[in-house]
Formats: C-alpha cells, structure tokens, sequence
C-alpha cells in the first residue's frame, strides 16, 4: 500500500511505535510515574452500578492500563476492575504487581470484553494514542446505558517556575498536553466535560530522573543526548534542593468524562 498523499498514516505508525517503546521500561516506568488524586476519580466515575445493583461494586475497565498505576486507585476504592493493555512487557509487571486482576490483550479500538458487560471505561495518559473514531463506538460497545467515559492526564503545571524550566529540557513530542485539554470523544457519546485538579507529588532527585527516562521520546534518544538530558534534569533538580530544600512536581490532573445516552 503506498503511502504518497497521506502523512496521516507514518505518523500514526510512528505514534504506534512510541506507544509501544514503553513495554523496553515497564519497571521504570511503573517506579515513576505518579498516581491519581481521589478527587478526580469521585468526578469520572458514576456514583453507581448502571443496572441499578445495590449488592455490587461498579465494574470498571482501565483501559490501557500499562503497569497498572490507575488500576491500584480504583482497587482501593474497592471497585471490581478489568484491565485491558496491548503491550507485553507493561501486562507483565501489571502481573506482578498485582496478580490477582485479570489484565487482557486488547486496546482502544478493540477491547476484548461482552456488549454493555461494564459501568465506566477509564483511560489514564494514553487517550491520546487512539483513534477517536474507532475507539469512542468500542467504548460505547462495552458499556452499559448510561455509561460514563473517563479520561485522565498528570500533566506538570507549568505556571510553577522551576517546572516551566523543567519542560524545556523535556518538552516531549505535546501529545499529553495538546491531547488532554480537549480530548475529542465523538458520537455515540454525549459533550465531553473538563474537570482540573491540581495536587503536588514530593520526588527525590532519582524518582525525577526515573520518570525522565520513562518518557516516550526519552526512551527514543540516542544514549549520549539521554545521558545529556539526565545530566540536565538532575543539575537542575539539585539546584532546586539547595535553594529550597525539598522537590515537588506540582501537577494538574486534567479530567474529561462523556456519558454513554441511557
């Protein structure tokens, strides 16, 4: 198939590829990155069980659920989770951080679970990396009437001034920030609503570093620029310290959520 006349399709290969790249640095990846603060959770998911079950918990699946970093909150909620995650390598640590929820081989425009079998679909940090148009039906598919669709990115708060510094030695390639400020959900789904929490997560200098190298296009760098990126972060990252005695990335957790007609 060629591929003259559309840049559509390499760059979709491409953005395939790098979502891909993050199965090399699971256990970086799952040491690194930050959680979900509850006050977002309590404003995606539905306060009940669509099918009007008071013995049960919500089912929930965390879609592209990587090493199971949102699966953890949702458990502590005491929610009954499927996670579906189409990387080998992340399903892998998913299953040995937390070997007793089932996590399935699929993603978001093919989600291996019954029509109408669950209340809400969440996906953390990774709507960006789907195809809008096939996924929001597929979601659509698996959910109840009624059902709620929840998308969440961490994404640094670059009013900070030391993390406005940050971001310029990672700018990264923009999908999380360009994606998660107006997530583009479509039909069968109702508006999409916006929702900002902003919270702060304390690091040590290492955990800084460990979230860099779990960044995308981190992981696709030459060694030596990495090592130069590293090199950059943590200098500015000492500096920090010293001036201010402790490091916090401030973040803003950028929530969007869109109901399934009932």
């Amino acid at each position: 198939m060629s591929h003259h006349g559309s840049s559509a399709e390499p760059a979709r290969d491409r953005a395939a590829e790098r979502a891909r790249s993050f199965g090399a640095v699971a256990d970086v990846y799952d040491r690194a990155r930050p959680s979900y603060p509850d006050e977002a959770l309590d404003w995606l998911l539905p306060a009940a069980p669509l099918d009007g079950a008071a013995d049960r918990p919500l089912r929930v699946v965390d879609l592209g659920a990587g090493t199971g970093k949102l699966t953890r909150s949702l458990r502590a909620r005491g929610l009954d989770v499927v996670a579906v995650e189409p990387t080998p390598g992340m399903r892998e640590t998913f299953r040995r951080v937390l070997p007793d929820v089932e996590v399935l081989d699929g993603t978001g425009e093919s989600i291996p679970l019954p029509d109408g079998s669950v209340d809400a679909v969440l996906m953390a940090q990774a709507w960006h990396w789907v195809d809008p148009d096939t996924a929001a039906p597929e979601v659509a598919r698996v959910l109840r009437p009624g059902g709620r669709l929840g998308l969440l990115w961490n994404v640094r708060d670059a009013g900070v001034e030391w993390i406005a510094r940050l971001d310029r030695l990672l700018p990264g390639p923009g999908e999380e920030q360009l994606g998660s400020l107006a997530p583009r959900v479509g039909p069968p789904f109702g508006p999409v609503e916006r929702y900002d929490v902003r919270w702060s997560d304390p690091v040590s200098v290492e955990s800084l570093l460990d979230l860099t190298r779990s960044r995308s296009w981190v992981i696709a760098l030459e060694d030596e620029r990495r090592e130069e990126v590293l090199a950059d972060v943590r200098a500015q990252a000492q500096e920090r310290l010293r001036r201010v005695g402790r490091l916090e990335l401030e973040y803003v957790t950028r929530c969007s959520r869109a109901t399934l007609p009932a």
